[in-house]
């Protein structure tokens, strides 16, 4: 018999030679297989998440008294599949507090808790929600959310860190965008395109901040190395995929995409939109304030670098030692007479004269170029070739931009819809929520996701239609209790099916939030630089220059809420940390909730935890007296949003004829019913 070595094509007096000739072969064979031809295309395009959003009729439900509207019909159609059913009502402190969480990131006073439980009104949820959505702090909650999407941080990482100045602008961009209600279509092409739409206006040019809060790596003696650069255009490319595509594009950078029909040539057709941006700082001042500020620079700035030189030429030639003190003297009074800063946007400015030609990078090697590409959105996700457009276009982020936002794109506001209700019910329709594609999960209501995405648009991409919409559904409303004596938690053990609420642990921030709250110390000011509180000593002398850490000097500032905290890439404040905040170096789609002895440990002995427990015992004292029973009612309210149960009672009674005040509130902090949304 012959073997496949014995045919003449494939005889070769060197054993290695024909090993590669096999590879050879074999990768032609495959990049066959992977050519994107349109019939293939087509076929690709019949998955799910390629299919463009359609509503479809409301199933047909056994129960029609349960549901609230459509969204109620869509779960309990899938309840009833599985002969499952849905919980009994929330009880209404636990709906409030949920509803508060939910919306504001912050708990219910005890006067909000009574109003809303004593409210007879059939509408009173209604206009509690109502209420809540119009709080300027659902801008701060809510913005948190999309902050985590696009890896906001306010340095570069790596080594150097380096200050983004003026980034906290972008911060205070997304909180009014949120509490404006602003259609998402027009907030996404802000963030994309900002400075090719409006070049001379401030908000545009912070919304066009997204493209650079990816982490950079700068090296101490070229800036702009063409590796760099590649890294750059790399990190900007993977966020749009991420953020409004719930791509994993970044996949398909060194080769054609395994699970997904995304090719190379998709990727870096993608990142063509890209080739002009480049980075770009302005200053927030008029034209005679900001030619004032450079001729003061320049003039102190020229005097400083002589005397440098002159230091440097004494240091070289081993010059008299005292002569170099009065040098240096000399410069640092010349450096103090240096005028601030200007107030600076965090931005991108397009330059067309050093663009960078984007080609098909050979295993994503820089210097490995293959084809010159032009700017296309994937082909799976478009038939339309006529959007392929040349280099010369003069807006090519806004066409990009034009192309996400356009109600046939199938993934843009299912992507977007998804991300709230995984934030509302604890579990995204799709719980991967920054990957639609084939290696993602698939959506466990795929007909819901898709009325959503088309309600989305249809009510011209706002989004507080939609929170109304699924806070007024009896799914969200239902208690989170499980149900020990039915089949439930046998057939959905992770209640993907919805047959109970959710409970989650509270997040980082609105743990620290909360504890304020409690405490009566939370200073609700909104926007404005962020805030750099204080953390242990060898944590600073980690940095590269410990000046990267200079704490607010106005202490009650260190109060303000948590999302207006400084957020650093090489310093994370610990108390946020313990309790899973995200990283900053990528995209957190879904704050992890993790559950580990730390955590206990920086609520007992943490000091923050501490100084607040004291506070909050003295303002026990202060509003209640010196009536144990009537403390320990209190701080339950405060603490958990309800009164204690009778055990409760009992014990906390049993524990203050031993303990502290003080020790008591301290103990609070550590509850369950503190820690946790119901």
């Amino acid at each position: 018999m012959k073997t496949q070595t014995d045919c003449p094509k494939f005889r070769s007096t060197n054993p290695a030679r024909r090993g590669e000739i096999l590879w050879i072969l074999l990768g032609l064979f495959l990049g066959f297989l992977s050519t994107g031809t349109a019939d293939e295309y087509e076929e690709a395009r019949r998955y799910w998440a390629f299919q463009p959003p359609r509503k479809a009729q409301p199933p047909a439900v056994k129960d029609s008294d349960w549901p609230a509207n459509w969204i109620d019909v869509f779960v309990l159609a899938k309840l009833e599949e599985r002969g499952l059913s849905p919980s009994a009502a929330a009880s209404r402190e636990d709906l409030v507090r949920r509803a508060t969480f939910d919306l504001l990131g912050l708990p219910p006073t005890p006067d909000e808790v009574d109003a809303f439980v004593n409210d007879d009104a059939p509408d009173a949820y209604e206009r509690l929600v109502e209420r809540l959505l119009e709080s300027p702090h659902y801008g701060e909650k809510w913005g948190q959310m999309w902050l985590d999407v696009v890896r906001y941080a306010e340095s570069e990482g790596f080594e150097y860190d380096r200050e983004l100045p003026g980034a906290w602008r972008f911060r205070d961009y997304v909180i009014r965008s949120f509490n404006e209600d602003k259609p998402f279509d027009l907030f996404i092409r802000e963030q994309l395109a900002g400075d090719e739409i409006q070049p001379v206006e401030y908000e545009q040019l912070i919304a066009a901040g997204f493209h650079r809060f990816g982490p950079v790596r700068r090296n101490a003696g070229n800036q702009a190395v063409a590796v760099s650069r590649n890294e750059v255009l790399i990190e900007r490319t993977d966020i749009i995929g991420s953020a409004f595509l719930g791509l994993t594009m970044g996949c398909a950078r060194c080769h054609d995409h395994k699970f997904d029909p995304i090719t190379q040539e998709d990727y870096y057709s993608l990142q063509a939109y890209l080739g002009a941006s480049r980075e770009h700082n302005e200053a927030i001042a008029p034209q005679d304030k900001r030619d004032q500020w450079h001729k003061a620079t320049e003039a102190l700035s020229g005097q400083i670098a002589a005397l440098r030189r002159q230091l440097e030429q004494l240091k070289e030639s081993d010059g008299d030692k005292a002569a170099q003190g009065p040098l240096r003297d000399k410069i640092g009074a010349l450096q103090r007479l240096l005028p601030p800063p200007l107030p600076t946007v965090t931005t991108i400015e397009n330059n067309f004269g050093t663009r960078t030609d984007i080609h098909v990078l050979e295993r994503g090697v820089w210097e490995r170029k293959g084809n010159r590409v032009q700017m296309r959105p994937p082909r799976v996700l478009t038939a339309d070739e006529r959007l392929v457009r040349t280099q010369d276009h003069p807006a090519p982020r806004t066409a990009l931009a034009k192309w996400i936002t356009y109600s046939g794109n199938p993934l843009t506001a299912r992507v977007l819809v998804n991300r709230l209700w995984l934030k509302h019910f604890g579990n995204g329709i799709v719980n991967t929520p920054n990957d639609f594609g084939k290696n993602g999960e698939l959506p466990t209501h795929p007909q819901l996701l898709d009325h959503l995405a088309v309600r989305l648009v249809e009510s011209g991409w706002r989004l507080k239609p939609l929170h109304r919409l699924m806070m007024l559904s009896k799914t969200y409303r239902q208690s989170s209790q499980t149900r020990l004596s039915d089949l439930a938690r046998e057939i959905d053990p992770m209640n993907r099916l919805l047959w109970r609420f959710n409970r989650r642990r509270l997040r980082a921030e609105e743990i620290r939030d909360a504890l304020l709250v409690a405490a009566g110390r939370l200073n609700r000011q909104m926007y404005g630089k962020s805030v750099t509180v204080p953390v242990e000593a060898e944590m600073v002398k980690l940095l590269y220059k410990p000046s990267q850490w200079t704490v607010t000097e106005d202490i009650r500032q260190h109060d303000r809420r948590s999302v207006y905290l400084i957020a650093k890439r090489n310093l994370r404040i610990p108390f946020l940390e313990v309790f899973d905040q995200p990283t900053l170096q990528n995209s957190c789609p879904k704050r992890e909730s993790s559950t580990h002895a730390p955590q206990a440990l920086e609520l007992l002995n943490g000091r923050m935890s501490n100084e607040l427990a004291e506070v909050l015992a003295d303002r026990l004292r202060e509003e209640v007296g010196d009536d144990s029973q009537q403390q320990i009612e209190r701080a339950w309210r405060l603490i958990a949003g309800r009164k204690p149960s009778g055990q409760e009672s009992e014990l906390a009674l049993e524990f203050l004829r031993e303990q502290s005040l003080r020790e008591f509130t301290l103990a609070l902090f550590n509850l369950n019913a503190f820690l946790y949304v119901l």
